[in-house]
């Protein structure tokens, strides 16, 4: 059964959200961009319609998600009370607990993601580390597992570009993660160097190995976002796409390459950006799609000198190798811990399968200043 201070922290947090959103202000406002969307000539300009309405609807999920922690919050409370007069058990106040506690620490996250680019679908870029097949299995392991977490989450996953292992796994491949909520502002959380600790099948000795992989995460920018591209630094290649597939595979030449030469602004330095699609069989469906996700790189760029975050950026470019991990995946000990946040877990089976939704949690909470 739940303590009187329990029940006073859930009270408490929930206030503390109502005054953290604006929830009252929120609420003058949704009705306010609501009334406008009803104008009779509210449609003759589609585009700023479709802005409009993605406004409406972002003022109402906040407020949506409030009235759930709040109403979880009052129940927690009745619950409470009648328990004490033996008219709910200690079962039903413990799980009335559980769902309040889960509404406001949801509510909570949230609230870390108020950067312009957090609600925005992202670019997920795997690359595996030295070390051969191990390495290659473990960059394959990783894009199933965050394939997992988006299909869970109800993310619409494209594989924009995949090299295939020599023997398995992957040498690199890069997902587009779009459809949901907060997309890149979950997923951030997941850039660095992964590590895994295993006894490697692919070893005749059965010996304990280790591997590494990077991720990459940035925002997948959309038509209302402009990002220059200097037309006389960009450069295509054409090749015929590899795997299975329509009549097209192997021979035409579907495949795209952009080849984009990047000054930084700050040092002149200069920068070859190297961009492959194969997502289509159709090759100006790729080049849309390869120059798009050059975009995003060129956005992502931008933002994180705006948000002052250079030194990340150079502690991302470390060598993908020892004390350069983020998180280390022990699966003989059975065991995955991060190591900015010190969270870890034992659920290494759920982990694989894309249960990694407290580690997010926990990054978020812990960094919100620097988010």
């Amino acid at each position: 059964m739940i303590t009187s201070e329990q029940l006073k922290d859930i009270l408490l947090r929930t206030a503390t959200l109502r005054d953290c959103l604006n929830i009252d202000a929120k609420k003058i406002e949704y009705e306010e961009e609501r009334l406008r969307t009803q104008a009779p000539d509210f449609w003759d300009d589609p585009a700023r319609a479709r802005e409009q309405m993605k406004k409406v609807g972002e003022l109402e999920k906040w407020l949506d998600s409030w009235r759930k922690a709040d109403l979880a919050a009052q129940e927690l409370q009745l619950a409470f009370d009648f328990c004490k007069d033996g008219l709910v058990s200690e079962e039903e106040l413990d799980d009335d607990y559980r769902k309040a506690l889960t509404a406001v620490e949801t509510l909570e996250m949230k609230n870390m993601l108020r950067q312009k680019e957090d609600p925005m679908d992202c670019v997920l870029k795997i690359n595996s580390g030295a070390g051969g097949t191990e390495a290659q299995d473990w960059a394959g392991m990783l894009m199933r597992m965050y394939m997992r977490w988006a299909e869970k989450g109800g993310y619409k996953v494209t594989v924009a570009d995949i090299q295939e292992g020599d023997e398995a796994g992957i040498k690199s491949v890069t997902l587009q993660i779009e459809g949901g909520e907060y997309a890149y502002g979950y997923l951030k959380a997941e850039s660095g160097v992964h590590r895994l600790v295993r006894v490697s099948p692919y070893n005749a000795q059965g010996k304990r190995m280790t591997s590494f992989a990077s991720v990459f995460v940035s925002p997948l920018i959309d038509d209302t976002i402009e990002v220059y591209v200097d037309p006389a630094k960009v450069s295509w290649d054409t090749f015929r796409s590899s795997g299975a597939g329509g009549q097209n595979v192997n021979k035409v030449e579907t495949g795209v390459r952009i080849r984009y030469l990047y000054t930084d602004p700050d040092t002149g330095e200069e920068e070859e950006i190297l961009i492959a699609n194969t997502e289509s069989r159709k090759q100006q469906q790729n080049r849309e799609n390869a120059m798009r996700l050059l975009k995003s790189q060129l956005y992502d760029r931008a933002m994180k000198k705006r948000l002052a975050a250079q030194a990340k950026i150079e502690a991302g470019k470390k060598k993908i190798e020892w004390g350069s991990q983020i998180r280390s995946y022990v699966f003989d000990d059975r065991r995955v811990k991060d190591h900015r946040t010190n969270y870890q877990t034992t659920d290494v089976d759920g982990v694989m399968n894309g249960k990694i939704d407290e580690f997010i949690k926990a990054y978020l909470m812990q960094f919100p200043a620097e988010n």
